[in-house]
Formats: structure tokens, sequence, C-alpha cells
């Protein structure tokens, strides 16, 4: 019993952690790119692509996560 408590434990900060690590490299990206989206509007698809690009961190908390509790 204790060991599933742990299992779920670890799971949880593998999201939560990487969501708000993500949450917060996002909030500065968006804000230099809206900066930069102001003085050259061409650079949309490359801002676009540096505010996707923290969303892995959450997918491989995700992944991790999974591991934890389906594969142990």
């Amino acid at each position: 019993m204790e060991q599933q408590v742990l299992m779920a434990f670890a799971a949880a900060l593998a999201i939560g952690l990487t969501a708000l690590a993500t949450a917060w490299v996002q909030s500065k990206v968006g804000a230099a790119g809206a900066g930069a989206l102001a003085e050259k509007p061409e650079l949309a698809a490359t801002i676009i692509i540096l505010i996707a690009i923290p969303e892995t961190m959450v997918i491989l908390g995700f992944v991790v996560a999974a591991m934890i509790l389906f594969g142990g």
C-alpha cells in the first residue's frame, strides 16, 4: 500500500513540476515574442515554434508518469 502511494506521488511530481516549468518558460517566451512581433511581424512562425517547444516537457513528464504508474 505504501509503495502505491509513493508511486502516485512520484507520478504527480513528474506531471506537476514539468507543467509549472513549462508555464514559467512560456510566460517568458510569450512576453518576449509579443515584443518581437511588434517590431518584426515576419517572425510569427518562429515565435509560434518557440512557444510550442516547451510543451514537450509536459509530454515527457506525462510519459514518465505513465511509466511510473503502469510500468512498475
